[in-house]
């Protein structure tokens, strides 16, 4: 009865091990690969040796060149994701964005832009959201976000990807390129190529430039160009190092073209280093819990489950044998056989006792004397039995 309660405790610990690999692998590990609401605020700076931009200050407008720096701070937004309804609840998340771009010399602000959209949070690319815009010019304007913005898809493949770029307001694909070593992370390598494209820009802000750079001209345009390079963790998709070489261009109707900017911008040591380092702790959490510790719990419950069959296996089997051991009968030749089984031991050779004792039929007797048979011992200390009236005692 024992092996068979400890059999069944080791099979049934055995098939709740089995239960919690498994739900390890079907319920915590996709879980684990999606956007999380409670992502921390994270920064990324990127650096620009020597870059030509456009300068405006108070009112002035003016080429510099100078090295710059900017930083984008991403944002978690979880009360407008706490707002989120239909099919965007639960699937979906909100970022507020926000870049600064400063002269590393003087710290002036050169140009800012601020947004917030909505990303899914497996593929990790824009939603469809009413409340998303992108303020770049000082004003809030309806954008659609689409394609990938600041993140690609968990287990992210090696083909294009459609990225999302700010200055066109549309995306376009990124191809990938190879694998290369980051910091000791194996990542993907994406290149998205912009040539000479025209800005939309308003008019007033046309003929602005062209009055204070283009004299003489009445008409222009302004071009746009980037090659934008990403290194992507592929188990994770998070960004570990971007490089962006960026130019723009006015270009009068009369005149020379006039660079507005020409920037090559990548991540400083700093954020390449602190991007690895939170991909690959992402990584070891989904090795953990996903693969890991799943196979683990899954060999120890088949041992638990193995090790309880045979357990009440045993415990079946031995009532059995120690019944059949009961029910054989001891060999004719056993050399110790025990006393219940031993014949019962008779000597007929008759007794050797004196003539008083077979007279008497006294204690040594082989036979007790009836009751009625009258006796008497010389024995003084007896008392002999008294005669019937009339009758003669004898001695």
């Amino acid at each position: 009865m024992k092996h068979r309660a400890t059999g069944a405790v080791l099979f049934g610990g055995g098939v709740l091990l089995l239960a919690l690999a498994a739900g390890l692998v079907f319920v915590v590990k996709p879980a684990m690969t999606k956007l999380p609401y409670d992502l921390e605020a994270s920064t990324s700076v990127a650096e620009a040796k020597g870059a030509t931009f456009l300068h405006i200050t108070n009112g002035a407008i003016a080429i510099r060149q100078a090295d710059l720096k900017s930083t984008v701070l991403v944002t978690p937004n979880r009360e407008q994701t706490a707002n989120l309804s239909g099919d965007l609840d639960g699937d979906t998340v909100v970022w507020t964005v926000g870049q600064t771009v400063n002269r590393t010399d003087t710290k002036e602000l050169v140009n800012a832009y601020g947004a917030m959209l909505a990303l899914d949070r497996v593929s990790g690319a824009a939603a469809k959201w009413d409340g998303q815009y992108l303020d770049d010019t000082g004003t809030r304007e309806k954008v659609s976000f689409a394609g990938q913005v600041y993140k690609f898809p968990f287990n992210t493949e090696k083909r294009s990807y459609d990225v999302f770029d700010r200055d066109l307001r549309k995306s376009l694909p990124a191809e990938f390129k190879g694998t290369e070593d980051v910091d000791g992370l194996e990542a993907y390598r994406f290149e998205q190529v912009i040539t000479d494209q025209q800005l939309n820009l308003a008019a007033d802000r046309v003929a602005l430039l062209l009055g204070a750079l283009a004299p003489g001209a009445t008409q222009g345009k302004m071009t746009y160009s980037n090659t934008r390079t990403l290194w992507i963790d592929p188990v994770t998709g998070a960004y570990v190092k971007v490089r962006e070489q960026q130019s723009k261009t006015l270009v009068p109707d009369v005149g020379t073209p006039v660079s507005l900017l020409n920037a090559d911008f990548v991540y400083n040591d700093a954020t390449v280093e602190a991007s690895v380092k939170r991909a690959n702790e992402s990584r070891s959490q989904l090795a953990i819990l996903g693969v890991y510790a799943p196979i683990g719990l899954a060999v120890l419950a088949l041992l638990l489950i193995v090790a309880g069959l045979l357990v009440t296996r045993r415990g079946g089997a031995a009532p059995a044998a120690e019944a059949r051991h009961r029910a054989d009968p001891v060999p004719a030749d056993d050399p110790a056989p025990t006393r219940v089984d031993q014949p019962a031991v008779r000597d007929d050779k008759p007794a050797v006792r004196d003539d008083k004792s077979e007279r008497d039929g006294g204690l040594l007797a082989d036979e007790i004397p009836p009751a009625s048979t009258n006796w008497k011992s010389e024995d003084p200390t007896v008392p002999t039995q008294r005669p019937a009236p009339g009758e003669v005692e004898q001695r």
